[in-house]
């Protein structure tokens, strides 16, 4: 993921919102979003190379989600994969304080990401950036957003994502104004741009909130928004994303809470 918006018990009937952009390599094999047959209580994609996933939800109202943190001079090609760190939570029962109290060896080891990790009655974010220590904060209700940085650093996509994420979530449960956000091409003007050691081509490139890097191949590869409701409903509606900016397949997930089985909504 390069773009995660999150409201926490920022609106009455939905107490946790996601709209979330994973960007990445198009060579990179993935699985969309589905029910994992070896972990039935997870909906969530799939990384098919490592194995792990960088969002994720399951029936019994957990939730997880993953971002880089870009910095090229401390990446380690031979560091463990950051994607089981979501899969890990949402396969288990523990609370997300005591998760990452488990997993604080294994984590420093990973190259720097963002998790974000909920049980339904707490919301935690974590990082690591190299440092000897795990950062770890419980959250209060709000509007927050990460990218490559730490939670709520101010790029500008990430505060123009936190504003239109405040005002989409009052038109819910329809979740048009959740995608348009997730969709915003607007590259924005250098003397705004971080400078995260990738260069100006690319950091211009990965500003906007929808990546378009055909020349790179790279890019926004699905847009997801999830919403769980007061009465332990959710929905995780995905459009999937190919080169140039194609649509790919979209498929919508809805549990109420009087079923005890997923039903697809949709699939296109």
């Amino acid at each position: 993921m390069c773009l995660i918006l999150i409201a926490w018990h920022a609106h009455p009937d939905y107490p946790l919102v996601v709209a979330a952009n994973r960007d990445e390599f198009f060579a990179r094999p993935t699985a969309a979003a589905g029910f994992w047959v070896d972990a039935p209580s997870v909906l969530a994609g799939r990384d098919l190379e490592a194995g792990g996933t960088w969002m994720g939800i399951t029936r019994t109202g957990r939730f997880a989600a993953l971002t880089n943190f870009r910095d090229p001079t401390q990446h380690r090609p031979d560091a463990p994969s950051r994607g089981h760190l979501v899969a890990d939570f949402l396969r288990g029962t523990d609370a997300p304080a005591a998760y990452l109290e488990r997993i604080a060896p294994i984590a420093r080891r990973c190259n720097g990401f963002n998790l974000l990790l909920s049980d339904g009655e707490s919301l935690w974010w974590s990082a690591s950036t190299g440092d000897a220590q795990l950062r770890a904060k419980l959250l209060t209700p709000g509007v927050y957003g990460v990218s490559n940085h730490l939670l709520d650093t101010p790029w500008p996509k990430v505060d123009a994502g936190k504003t239109a994420l405040a005002a989409a979530i009052t038109r819910l449960p329809d979740d048009l104004g959740l995608f348009e956000l997730l969709t915003n091409e607007a590259i924005h003007p250098d003397e705004e741009l971080p400078e995260t050691g990738v260069g100006l081509e690319w950091e211009r490139l990965l500003s906007s909130a929808f990546v378009k890097g055909e020349n790179h191949g790279y890019g926004t590869r699905c847009s997801t928004v999830a919403w769980f409701g007061a009465d332990s409903s959710f929905v995780f509606d995905e459009q999937s994303w190919l080169p140039g900016a194609q649509r790919g397949s979209r498929s919508r997930f809805s549990i109420q809470p009087q079923l005890n089985s997923g039903r697809r909504a949709s699939t296109v």
